[in-house]
């Protein structure tokens, strides 16, 4: 069963770039966006980070924590961050537990041939692990603006 707006968020303990874990209790009394894409260093990708970069400020006056989290192992969310100047923690959830959590690990097509892989889905939490939004449909180069409105 999907999850929707109104379930609670399940927990998680997955580690950061820097092999950190953080725990979905460790938000408890914020608002948390976690946004899932698909991999560091690819367009889309970067694109949607470097918005979320540059409003990130704004966000977070509005009360809003950030993270992001792909498959990617903890070095390579490493070099993204420094790469881009990314001010937010990414996860790296190499298991895939949390991507399935989720249920974001879905299948794929590109070209014709159909693989599993991470879709690019925000939750936003509110400061009581509720879930109050899930976008679906990300604009990659204006991800932010669609967080306020939500």
């Amino acid at each position: 069963m999907a999850l929707q707006i109104g379930d609670r968020a399940p927990d998680f303990a997955i580690p950061d770039q820097d092999g950190i874990v953080h725990k979905l209790s460790d938000y408890q009394g914020r608002k948390l966006v976690i946004y899932f894409y698909p991999k560091d260093d690819t367009p889309g990708c970067t694109a949607q980070a470097c918005n979320l970069r540059d409003n990130y400020y704004d966000l977070r006056l509005k009360g809003y924590e950030v993270i992001g989290l792909s498959v990617d192992s903890e070095k390579s969310h490493q070099k993204f961050i420094q790469k881009f100047e990314l001010p937010f923690t990414l996860l790296s959830d190499t298991d895939k537990k949390m991507v399935e959590a989720y249920g974001v690990w879905q299948e794929k097509s590109m070209y014709g041939r159909k693989y599993m892989g991470t879709m690019r889905y925000t939750f936003i939490i509110d400061e009581k692990g509720i879930i109050q939004d899930i976008i679906t449909k990300v604009d990659t180069k204006d991800h932010a603006a669609q967080l306020v409105k939500s």
